[in-house]
């Protein structure tokens, strides 16, 4: 990935409902699907509302973490999630 590409990726905002999206900092709202994450043992403490809506994100806007151990990269957030229209969001 260019360093273009790695900057227009970079994560702005990280939204605490369901289903989760996150806006990036070129404006692009993506959806990301948790389900299949909820099927690794390290993802299970998602399951709990108040541990789901603790999520932040990571300094330089480069992922979104819940704690030390509970992550996703914008890679994996912009390539793996849905763009959503900003009214549905």
């Amino acid at each position: 990935m260019s360093e273009y590409e790695c900057a227009k990726n970079k994560i702005s905002d990280a939204s605490q409902r369901e289903p989760p999206f996150v806006t990036f900092v070129n404006g692009v709202r993506k959806v990301y699907d948790c389900h299949e994450l909820l099927k690794l043992d390290r993802f299970q403490l998602l399951q709990h509302k108040a541990f789901f809506k603790a999520v932040t994100v990571d300094a330089g806007g480069y992922g979104v973490s819940w704690d030390d151990e509970r992550d996703l990269s914008e890679y994996e957030l912009w390539h793996n999630g849905v763009e959503v229209e900003q009214d549905t969001a």
